[in-house]
């Protein structure tokens, strides 16, 4: 409701120099440019914008949605990352959520929003996202804007440029930038890594 109550004090002082602006010559046409251009970002409070954009944080783990047009920061969505103001990452609930095989890791680099599908076309139900670090891909539940699952993928290095959905949301697909032994190894030497990569061309070169 901060948020509100500042846009709307914002744009009545925006009409008020318009009109005390519209007595000098000169002044009225850029006065009247920046009025129009306010009212068409305008959405009253409890009204809906046309549109949400869902940002990832990045280095923050967390995700911001946005209001279009207004321009609204509606909230910011711990992800990856822990958050004292609503307990996220603190809980017995989400505490095990930030667990990895490389033991409790609250933070992460998110990256690259994704919506479910259904029949190809995003439906709203879910939001995916993908943290580089770990890696992990997590599931928020768009009806509350709370994240409620993190997966670890454990055959991928530098999970990035993902997630993609399926049709249907079937399964989620997750990437990697950096080539993975086969064997399972977790430590192989450089000499050895052109026999036991799946993608030995690209270093060999």
């Amino acid at each position: 409701m901060k948020r509100i109550s500042q846009t709307t004090l914002l744009l009545a002082g925006l009409g008020a120099i318009a009109i005390a602006s519209g007595c000098k010559a000169g002044k009225t046409g850029q006065a009247a440019t920046d009025e129009d251009a306010a009212k068409k970002v305008y959405v009253a409070p409890g009204k809906h914008d046309e549109l949400y954009m869902f940002a990832s944080g990045g280095f923050s783990g967390q995700i911001a949605a946005y209001g279009i047009p207004s321009g609204r920061l509606l909230k910011v969505i711990p992800v990856f990352s822990q958050n004292p103001e609503n307990g996220y990452g603190y809980s017995e609930e989400t505490k095990p959520m930030l667990n990895t095989s490389h033991g409790f890791v609250p933070w992460d680099d998110t990256h690259h929003p994704e919506l479910s599908k259904t029949n190809g076309e995003d439906d709203g139900r879910w939001l995916f996202i993908n943290g580089n670090n770990t890696p992990r891909i997590a599931r928020l539940n768009l009806a509350t804007f709370k994240t409620e699952e993190i997966l670890e993928l454990p055959n991928v290095a530098g999970n990035h440029a993902s997630p993609f959905c399926t049709e249907n949301t079937e399964y989620i697909v997750g990437n990697t930038r950096f080539s993975v032994p086969l064997d399972g190894d977790k430590d192989v030497s450089i000499g050895d890594f052109k026999r036991s990569s799946k993608v030995p061309r690209l270093l060999s070169k």
